[in-house]
């Protein structure tokens, strides 16, 4: 139709498609992309943006959310748009009094659906064509007919329905000439006007009836687009309703609706309903409410499966909800079925796709991992898995993110112990498993706080793996992966994949210290040490022996640390790389301080720079010269920590965030606190960005702890005490009480300065309790003398005591 009239005004549907586009400018995605994340086509949505189509409602309301906007300011724009003509006038022709109806029996359990059959109402008003997709059992044709029932009244001519039998086990599906001919005769349309010959003659003829009468049509199961195309109405006020298990991508004229298994409400409601159970604490579910609820998750929540399982409970009287649990826990068998005809419509290619997707570890999945599972491109992945998703085999609950349904995963799993050789099924779990290490392995050098400096060795490097721009995308693909990380973990395990075990907690480090904490860090390098004793490589043992050291140096565990690292130290040498040796020296170093030592950590440190500098590794280098820096600043050579934290600022360097730069600013500002305050502050405030900016919250309290000690050098209590608050309220968060010993004498001091000696006194003890148990005697020192100082106005006796008590820890750390 022409968008603008004679006299060159805009018309409606040039109005709305502008409005569109704005939509579009907001969303800043391209059509493609757009298209793809409000479950359009592109090429329909094309159609939208440049008048040519008015959108059905769906879609416009698609695109609001898309961008958070309100959808309804468009609606008067929208009806407007889609119809532009008046209502044809009602037919004159006499009707009979008794109009055909062929609709199935509604089913007097429908339950939940709201949402989609408030769609497809819209759709029918908007376009007098629905699309209903989705995965077999979800309950397709159930609202279909549920919707023509509803809609009868309106379309009193005829109610008609033709099972178009796409995913009939054991038939082809009926061809659009049989089918037009059955739809014809149902109108009682005299043979003589039938055509003969011709499909196209056929849909010609169906078209001018319906255009006389009201009429509604479900079309049930259709194949393809192909098959439906020719059904269609025409001109006219009659309306069409279609179901099938593929998205009709190439009716472009219809809206679709998909639907998705029921919500847990919606689920419980229908096993009730389809089961006769009254409700309530007196009926079978409500006595049993956690075996109901195992009901529904073995249901998936699929209404096919849920009115199954309720037909099980209904004609037997005699039966618990927990029997029928255990039963349908035996085995899903008559849940398949449905499933099997889905998958019977795929090529070789897909099938074998889908059947190895059982394979799969976790729970959700992208294309990457389903190229290395298959060993195909990534195109040909990404290929089949719409081709998947369109069957309604995979779900994709966001863009890029796909999963299988609980039913189908366990379908698609036992179709490949029944198809696939054994030897097939453990080479495709083993491209997973190297898959998700070397995807690890390259987000891990994406993350340079903690990144472990390493390259994947086990197994094959897939073709393809994710590209990380930077740091935050590698971290939000940790987050997304967390799970699937974890279960290949476990899967490694459980194969005998010890090289795997020994190298993929290496590579999320960074993702724990960030998110998890350090207490299944522990478990999982414990288990990846035990899978380094099997495969005995000394690399392998000492890089396994040094990381469980960090972890549980992290979890405050300083004995079963240091011994963790006399044993990778044993083996170190022996393997001779030189920068597991360095990582080694660097860690020891921080335990050494932590534990009081005075002259050991400087020397470590040293030990690394120089390590370091033979493996050709600068960042490593500079970051051994940060922590030496650090490691003066605690002696008290403040001068000296200075100019050793600026020589590592002047290093060049193309990284903004770039790893060494946080020690060194947080130790520059803590030095020069007193003498060039503005500098300080500056530093340190540079350095808390960094440590925000990477999601590391252990950095971040200690950034905001050394600005509290600058601050309160600087005599600013008030900003000082604000700071070190912050700091505490971050290592609440992590549940880590441990990690407070290296702040809570700095906090204490500040408050004594502050006027609050009671809060100092609190402090000074709390470090003093938990430092012995953490090995940490310099900390322990520390408490003992400021316990001393508060105490010196009010109880000179016991500040005596504690403070010979400090002075005999330090003798003791010095004579070591």
């Amino acid at each position: 139709m022409d968008v603008q009239d004679r006299s060159g005004k805009t018309g409606p549907q040039e109005e709305l498609a502008a409005r569109l586009r704005l939509l579009q400018e907001l969303s800043g995605l391209g059509v493609r992309a757009l298209a793809r994340d409000a479950g359009l086509s592109s090429s329909s949505l094309s159609r939208y943006l440049t008048g040519r189509t008015a959108p059905p409602w769906p879609a416009v309301v698609a695109l609001c959310r898309l961008v958070k906007r309100d959808p309804r300011p468009l609606r008067p724009l929208w009806e407007r748009a889609s119809n532009p003509l008046p209502a044809p006038p009602r037919s004159s022709r006499q009707v009979r009094p008794l109009p055909r109806n062929d609709l199935p029996r509604d089913v007097p359990d429908f339950t939940g659906r709201a949402e989609q059959l408030a769609a497809v109402f819209a759709a029918i008003g908007s376009h007098r064509a629905v699309s209903v997709d989705g995965m077999a059992g979800v309950g397709k044709s159930c609202l279909a007919v549920h919707a023509a029932h509803r809609l009868a009244a309106d379309f009193p001519d005829a109610q008609l329905y033709v099972d178009l039998h796409g995913f009939t086990e054991g038939r082809p599906p009926l061809d659009p000439d049989s089918a037009l001919r059955m739809l014809l005769a149902a109108l009682d349309v005299p043979s003589e006007r039938v055509p003969q010959e011709g499909l196209e003659q056929l849909a010609a003829c169906w078209r001018s009836e319906l255009a006389r009468r009201r009429v509604v049509v479900v079309l049930d199961n259709a194949a393809d687009a192909d098959q439906v195309r020719p059904l269609l109405p025409g001109a006219g006020p009659s309306v069409a309703l279609i179901t099938s298990r593929n998205r009709l991508l190439g009716l472009d004229e219809v809206p679709p609706v998909s639907l998705d298994v029921l919500s847990p409400r919606e689920s419980a409601e229908l096993l009730a309903r389809a089961s006769g159970d009254p409700g309530g604490p007196d009926g079978r579910l409500g006595r049993d409410p956690q075996s109901a609820a195992e009901v529904l998750r073995l249901c998936g929540h699929l209404p096919l499966a849920l009115r199954l399982a309720a037909a099980r409970l209904r004609h037997r009287p005699g039966w618990t909800v927990g029997i029928l649990v255990e039963r349908m826990a035996e085995g899903a068998g008559e849940f398949d079925t449905a499933f099997a005809m889905s998958v019977r419509q795929l090529n070789r290619s897909q099938a074998r796709l889908f059947r190895m997707l059982g394979l799969l570890p976790g729970a959700s999945f992208d294309e990457y991992v389903v190229a290395a599972l298959a060993d195909v491109p990534l195109p040909s992945a990404r290929a089949m898995l719409e081709d998947l998703v369109d069957a309604h085999l995979v779900q994709q609950p966001t863009a890029g993110r796909y999963r299988l349904h609980d039913l189908v995963h366990q379908h698609s799993r036992r179709a490949a112990e029944e198809q696939d050789s054994a030897a097939e099924r453990e080479r495709a779990l083993n491209r997973v498993l190297d898959y998700y290490v070397h995807a690890a392995a390259a987000a891990d050098a994406a993350m340079p706080f903690v990144s472990s400096g390493r390259t994947a060795s086990a197994g094959r490097r897939p073709a393809e793996l994710p590209r990380f721009e930077d740091k935050n995308a590698a971290f939000a693909w940790l987050v997304t992966e967390y799970g699937n990380l974890l279960a290949a973990f476990e899967t490694a395990a459980a194969v005998g994949a010890d090289l795997h075990v020994c190298e993929l907690p290496r590579f999320l480090r960074a993702y724990f210290a960030r998110r998890c904490g350090t207490t299944h860090l522990n478990v999982l390098f414990e288990r990846s040490l035990a899978a380094a004793e099997r495969l005995g490589d000394p690399l392998q043992l000492a890089e396994a022996h040094s990381d469980l050291g960090f972890a549980r140096y992290n979890a405050g565990r300083m004995a079963e640390a240091a011994a963790a690292y006399e044993a990778a130290g044993l083996r170190v040498s022996q393997a001779g790389d030189v920068r597991a040796e360095a990582e080694l020296a660097m860690r020891r170093g921080w335990m050494s301080w932590d534990e009081g030592h005075v002259e050991e950590p400087l020397a470590l440190f040293r030990l690394a720079g120089t390590l370091y500098e033979r493996a050709g590794c600068p960042t490593g280098v500079a970051d051994a010269a940060a922590s030496e820096a650090w490691t003066m600043l605690q002696l008290g050579h403040r001068a000296e920590a200075a100019q050793r934290a600026r020589e590592v600022l002047d290093v060049p360097h193309s990284d903004p965030a770039w790893p060494p730069a946080l020690t060194a600013r947080i130790t520059l500002g803590v030095a020069i606190a007193g003498d060039e305050p503005g500098e300080a502050v500056e530093h340190l405030h540079r350095a808390l960005e960094l440590a925000r900016e990477d999601g590391h919250l252990h950095n971040q309290a200690w950034c905001l702890n050394c600005l509290g000690v600058a601050l309160r050098q600087m005599g600013r209590y008030e900003e000082a005490l604000a700071a070190h608050r912050e700091a505490f309220a971050l290592l609440d968060e992590l549940f880590e009480e441990h990690w407070k010993i290296h702040f809570l004498n700095g906090y204490a001091e500040t408050c004594r300065l502050a006027g609050l000696p009671e809060e100092a006194l609190r402090l000074h003890r709390q470090a003093l309790e938990l430092a012995p148990g953490l090995g940490n005697r310099y900390e322990e020192a520390r408490a003992h003398d400021g316990i001393a100082v508060v105490l010196d106005a009010t109880d000179p006796a016991a500040a005596a005591g504690h403070r010979a008590a400090g002075q005999a820890v330090l003798r003791e750390l010095h004579a070591r």
